[in-house]
């Protein structure tokens, strides 16, 4: 079996940036790794492609030919390429006895909870390649300043966690950033853990524009409350220790740590069971480390 990464997030949430340093932290733990880019849109790359979606379609080619914009030529190249699964199953044989597979897939959100393409294409390569893929959904950090944009990442997330059914890692990456971007209303822990929502609806009723939305933005924090699926980690893509506390997550979610076990079920479950690190460096440390107190 072939363990891997479904990297998405919408645009400027830094999946490029964070398949870059990915793959460079894989590579010096000693991991084979093999990066597959199918994203269109994306013609300037700063890791080793492996797999290119522009050897069998360019986005600007859709564009010009059929002229569509930048959205529906994004959904038009996933559409072709979905039925022409078979070159990208090809393209990933010679990778898949030895390597670790990252999938960049575009920014366009639509594709990850609206159309079906991208959950058919993902399901195709599980079942027949024998595939343990991981969901890396990436969010920007900065949205936890605004209750609104954080509501609706909160959304984005939940929706496109049913959509695709996979295991799944929900990120707020640049908390490098975060700081730039003025102090949060609460402590981090609030936002990972999407804790009681009823205060961001407080916050947000003091805002004359969100006023006329309050019901809405109820029955939305309830709906996400109800289903109880959504937290986040956080990421610092510069930062070693970061990095690497995100990839034991995600071996964890995809089995990866199980590959190179032969033994009983209780070596199983040792690992399985294993202590979860202290809240303090979860949440608490990285606030100290990359926020401002006022």
């Amino acid at each position: 079996m072939v363990f891997g990464q479904v990297v998405i997030g919408p645009p400027g949430s830094g999946k490029t940036t964070y398949c870059n340093g990915m793959f460079q932290f894989l590579k010096l733990i000693g991991r084979k790794v093999a990066v597959v880019n199918l994203d269109p849109a994306n013609d300037a790359l700063p890791y080793e492609c492996a797999v290119n979606i522009e050897d069998l379609i360019k986005l600007s080619d859709v564009m010009a030919e059929h002229s569509l914009g930048p959205n529906g030529g994004l959904v038009y190249c996933m559409d072709y390429l979905e039925k022409n699964i078979d070159w990208l199953e090809s393209k990933l044989k010679p990778f898949l006895e030895d390597h670790y597979l990252l999938f960049d897939f575009p920014g366009q959100v639509e594709l990850f909870f609206l159309h079906s393409n991208a959950k058919n294409m993902i399901t195709r390569l599980v079942k027949k390649l024998d595939l343990r893929l991981t969901a890396v959904h990436l969010v920007d950090a900065h949205l936890c300043c605004d209750p609104g944009k954080y509501v609706s990442a909160l959304l984005l997330s939940l929706t496109t966690m049913l959509h695709l059914e996979l295991p799944h890692i929900n990120v707020l990456s640049k908390i490098d950033l975060i700081g730039n971007y003025g102090k949060l209303a609460y402590n981090l822990e609030f936002y990972m853990d999407v804790q009681d929502l009823s205060y961001l609806q407080h916050d947000l009723d003091q805002d004359p524009r969100s006023m006329k939305y309050r019901k809405l933005t109820k029955g939305l924090c309830d709906v996400i409350e109800d289903f109880g699926l959504v937290n986040f980690t956080t990421l610092d893509i510069q930062d070693e220790e970061s990095v690497g506390n995100l990839v034991k997550l995600i071996d964890k979610s995809n089995g990866y740590i199980f590959a190179g076990i032969q033994g009983s079920v209780v070596e199983f479950s040792k690992i399985a069971a294993a202590p979860l690190d202290w809240d303090y460096y979860r949440t608490a440390a990285i606030q100290e480390k990359y926020m401002k107190d006022d």
